[in-house]
């Protein structure tokens, strides 16, 4: 259960890094994703910074579990307001949100089995 956890953690990790450093760049894309559920430039700014201090709190949590499982709720509350976000707004690509919000759910549970 332990390599489970590590290795969930270590990828769910990666997903929101790359994702909050694309907030924080404000690339193109990520900004008109944002604008299609009605997030602004700055409120794209602060998810960004979250997703990125998740992501440190899920490597810390390799050391410390408790900050780990900190951050995989942190996460799971996360992509689910961004599925939320998709289905509020009508919009039809919400597959990325909501895999990442199980993948999130499956962290959690495995890092909390694994505790």
């Amino acid at each position: 259960m332990q390599i489970a956890a590590v290795v969930l953690s270590l990828l769910l990790a990666v997903a929101m890094l790359g994702s909050g450093v694309m907030k924080l760049m404000g690339t193109a894309q990520m900004t008109e994703n944002m604008r299609v559920v009605n997030v602004s430039v700055p409120q794209m700014r602060v998810l960004g910074v979250l997703e990125v201090l998740a992501t440190i709190g899920l490597v810390v949590g390799l050391w410390v579990p408790g900050i780990g499982i900190a951050a995989a709720i942190g996460a799971v509350v996360y992509f689910a307001g961004a599925v939320v976000a998709h289905v509020r707004a009508h919009e039809k690509h919400l597959q990325p949100a909501a895999v990442l919000f199980v993948f999130a759910v499956a962290t959690l549970v495995v890092l909390l089995l694994a505790r």
